[in-house]
């Protein structure tokens, strides 16, 4: 399942990774990022080249999500429904 949080950036341009996304991260692992238009990626350098093509991939259909979402198609669906709606797709 993808997990989904939302920052922001300082003044000084830097960004905090929340806690719950964070949990394999230790201070001084590398990240690259990655931006494509209004995405941003943030990858560990481990696995960089491994799996670059689903992360690119997953980054062009959360953007097609969230066009779809800022014109005004989606649906609303409560917890007890998100898995069944989810299995749908």
């Amino acid at each position: 399942m993808v997990d989904i949080n939302i920052t922001k950036i300082s003044s000084k341009g830097q960004v905090v990774i929340p806690l719950d996304m964070r949990k394999d991260l230790k201070e001084g692992d590398k990240l690259v990022v990655i931006r494509n238009k209004d995405q941003i990626i943030l990858k560990k350098t481990k696995n960089f080249s491994k799996n670059i093509k689903e992360d690119l991939e997953f980054a062009r259909r959360t953007n097609e999500a969230l066009k779809r979402i800022e014109n005004g198609e989606y649906i609303s669906v409560d917890s007890e429904n998100l898995e069944e709606e989810m299995r749908k797709w």
